[in-house]
């Protein structure tokens, strides 16, 4: 059904992870997109755990899935009406 279908993006990631004693915490930073309701980034190349009191920042590629416009416009009307998960992150090895 093309309300479904879904137009996906390679973009350059830069990945920036840290495992402090301050700070623990994992960013990505997409180049040249904008993530909006209802996209998937996959990103890929990301490890999967980091040594305690390390500091890691690469580039890698993610890919982008950008979703249609009633898909989008869906997402924007569940998301004011409830809030049941901000956001699914995970570490896949």
């Amino acid at each position: 059904m093309w309300f479904l279908y879904r137009r996906t993006i390679q973009v350059p990631a830069t990945i920036d992870l840290e495992a402090t004693d301050r700070e623990l915490h994992a960013h990505v930073i997409l180049d040249g997109v904008e993530v909006n309701e209802g996209d998937e980034v996959l990103v890929h190349g990301a490890p999967t755990h980091i040594a305690l009191n390390e500091k890691r920042t690469m580039t890698t590629r993610a890919t982008v899935s950008k979703a249609s416009l009633p898909r989008r416009m869906w997402e924007r009307v569940m998301g004011r009406t409830r809030i049941t998960e901000l956001y699914e992150v995970g570490f896949e090895g």
